[in-house]
């Protein structure tokens, strides 16, 4: 199910079609729910300051707002030990590549987008 919680709300359709009626119904469903997940997943103090937030794309731009500076602190720190990251002589070849993929994970999560061609090239 795509949830379209990184784009506003549509504004709700007057005199419309059943179809964009529906359309937008769909949407606002869906949001109520990615609403409910983001406060479920967040400190006691962080819902506190977003339960009154109308949409989840409200949410989400508030949450850039506040830790998009250690996203990004996180992301740097990330790379330069996936580049710093090498094989010591004699250690196992099946934990080196374990651990470039998890760093390799966590670039993904972060936000970062590395092709799979680069990732294979990273870790030999």
């Amino acid at each position: 199910m795509n949830l379209y919680v990184d784009i506003e709300c549509p504004e709700k359709p007057e005199n419309a079609i059943y179809d964009q009626v529906k359309a937008y119904v769909k949407w606002v469903k869906a949001d109520e729910m990615v609403r409910c997940y983001i406060l479920a997943s967040m400190a006691n103090v962080l819902q506190h300051q977003h339960q009154f937030m109308g949409f989840a794309y409200d949410m989400l731009e508030s949450l850039k707002e506040m830790f998009g500076e250690q996203n990004r602190a996180a992301k740097q720190t990330t790379m330069k030990a996936l580049w710093n990251t090498k094989m010591a002589e004699g250690s196992s070849v099946r934990d080196h590549v374990l651990k470039m993929m998890s760093l390799l994970n966590d670039m993904e999560v972060l936000g970062a987008v590395i092709d799979k061609e680069s990732q294979v090239e990273m870790v030999l």
